[in-house]
């Protein structure tokens, strides 16, 4: 069973959601999504300073067998990426939720609430 901690929010498209103290957020693939990837080899990154649209695709993950888009969790800009988790895709998978790939300044930061909690989430990833 994957690792969904219940202090994050969620995607259907298995991105994970943290508010941070200054109010941007850090977002990141999912334990369940490394594991149905299986070995990262290639992450490519948002632009920093680049916004967004919520549902818009904003950054790849590759893995031995397949290639799967990011997309943006709410409207907001890039406002940092994790340039040490490109380097080290595997990092993704060894643990999902310490190696997040981008931060964004969102456009409205109510739209955080609309997202899904960890149990919705988890039915979801059972599904």
């Amino acid at each position: 069973m994957s690792n969904v901690p219940a202090s994050l929010k969620y995607t259907e498209s298995h991105e994970w959601i943290r508010a941070e103290a200054d109010g941007t957020v850090t977002v990141g693939i999912t334990d369940h999504a490394q594991e149905a990837l299986g070995d990262l080899v290639f992450l490519e990154l948002p632009e920093v300073g680049k916004a967004y649209a919520a549902g818009q695709e904003m950054a790849v993950v590759e893995s031995v067998k397949a290639a799967a888009d990011v997309y943006a969790p709410i409207t907001g800009e890039v406002v940092e990426v994790n340039q040490s988790a490109a380097d080290a895709p595997e990092s993704v998978n060894q643990d999902a939720y310490a190696a997040w790939l981008f931060r964004l300044k969102p456009a409205n930061a109510a739209d955080v609430d609309g997202l899904l909690d960890a149990a919705a989430y988890q039915k979801i990833a059972d599904a």
